[in-house]
């Protein structure tokens, strides 16, 4: 085993002394740059506010919001009259025309509504038991308000003359005098497939299945597979002919998008190369016009045009044209600046023409590289395409911001966000894989 002698290492240390023995300000930086990155997190947090607003949070929406996108609640309005207790439900009622559901039960004048196990609401003229795992609570119902008998439990609350009832994620009720209005909620997404007005709704897959293979025509101008896909095309609650339209114009304003841009791009980005164009002010103004186009973002961009050309796809396109040619246009300027010369000089030393010494010079080395950054764009382009239609450039980013707005909708939403994921992912997985075989034959 070898060893390093002390005048051997005192040697190293007399002609690296910036190695062994660096000056105290360079030994402190580390501990300067983190004492500097806390100080500016604490500055961020005061002038922000960022206590202040985290404890003003409304976190139970985020709860509310999670649990409407995957679930949905039936409205049901239960009427107390000296003639009698009515039950109703709204006009498009997710339970159809004739609603005759399972977890209401009637009983004469006395109505039971049923939230699952060990929880129900039992409603009879004057008086309501609310039952939630074994603790009950009985609301009187009298002439000037609702009064509740005893202590109100974690799960009931009292606001003026109305005693609300909440059973989890099984839903809630209202209790109000002369009525009691009951929302129950059941996970998933109601009517999905067919709406209360197709023929094939609450039918089970084997009975739609025979229908359409085997069954008698239920139109006699169409098919019954013509009518299912009609039907489910045209789906009033979901309006998935209407979605899908939509997804596919987010998908074209991002192509053709992406494509004009790249096509604009490639050949300025020529003249904005300092070793293709030796023109200094070319160069310049080429660059300049790239800074230009890349410093306003998509979003304006997009809701400039949509002032311009109306709300639709074409306000789309021109947005993501005019940001990504500025952006492409710099990184295809600079891949250029970065070039081998010596396959550019061979040509030329043959006696090739300036343009032939582009083309054969020149192109082969970086149209790998330009398609690959194209690539990219294009599946990035994505992306962005739904946020700018969300300011009126179309397509279903546009859709997605209707839905949100009514704030009641949010199973709508969480559709068009799957939709839109499940895009994003096809095409990141096509991007990717095109872009590898591209600069992997570059690289051979």
């Amino acid at each position: 085993m070898n060893t390093i002698s002390a005048a051997a290492i005192g040697d190293f240390e007399s002609r690296y002394p910036m190695v062994f023995n660096p000056p105290a300000w360079k030994r402190l930086m580390p501990l300067m740059i983190g004492g500097g990155v806390v100080l500016y997190i604490l500055y961020c947090w005061w002038f922000f506010s960022i206590g202040t607003v985290l404890a003003g949070g409304q976190w139970q929406r985020a709860e509310l919001y999670a649990r409407d996108w995957v679930s949905y609640a039936i409205r049901t309005t239960i009427r107390m009259t000296p003639a009698g207790t009515t039950v109703s439900y709204p006009r498009f009622s997710e339970l159809g025309d004739n609603p005759n559901p399972d977890w209401v039960i009637r009983n004469g004048n006395d109505v039971t509504v049923l939230f699952g196990s060990a929880k129900s609401l039992d409603i009879n003229g004057e008086r309501v038991i609310a039952t939630r795992n074994g603790e009950s609570l009985t609301i009187m119902i009298e002439d000037d308000g609702v009064k509740p008998q005893g202590a109100l439990p974690k799960w009931a609350m009292l606001k003026e003359d109305q005693v609300t009832v909440d059973f989890g994620f099984a839903g809630q009720a209202d209790i109000i005098p002369e009525r009691v209005v009951v929302s129950r909620r059941f996970l998933g997404w109601a009517n999905f497939v067919f709406d209360t007005s197709s023929p094939f709704w609450n039918k089970s897959f084997s009975e739609v299945a025979s229908l359409i293979v085997s069954g008698e025509r239920i139109k006699p101008e169409m098919s019954n597979a013509a009518l299912a896909f009609n039907n489910i095309w045209y789906n009033s609650s979901w309006q998935h002919g209407d979605v899908w339209t939509k997804l596919m114009q987010t998908i074209v304003m991002a192509f053709m998008g992406t494509l004009l841009a790249s096509a604009v791009a490639f050949p300025l980005a020529f003249v904005a190369a300092r070793n293709i164009m030796p023109n200094v002010f070319a160069n310049q103004i080429t660059k300049r016009f790239f800074d230009f186009l890349r410093s306003v973002d998509m979003l304006i961009w997009a809701l400039f045009f949509t002032r311009a050309f109306g709300p639709g796809p074409l306000a789309g396109i021109a947005a993501i044209f005019f940001t990504d040619t500025g952006t492409l246009g710099k990184v295809y300027s600079e891949t250029l600046e970065n070039i081998d010369d010596r396959q550019r000089e061979g040509v030329k030393s043959v006696g090739a023409s300036p343009m032939n010494v582009q083309r054969y010079g020149v192109v082969p080395q970086v149209l790998p590289v330009f398609a690959s950054q194209a690539l990219y764009f294009w599946e990035s382009n994505t992306r962005s395409a739904t946020i700018i239609g969300a300011v009126g450039a179309g397509g279903i980013g546009l859709k997605l911001w209707e839905a949100m707005r009514t704030n009641t909708n949010w199973h709508n939403v969480a559709y068009m966000v799957v939709l839109i994921l499940a895009v994003i992912f096809v095409f990141d997985t096509i991007s990717n894989a095109l872009r590898s075989r591209l600069m992997g034959k570059q690289q051979h």
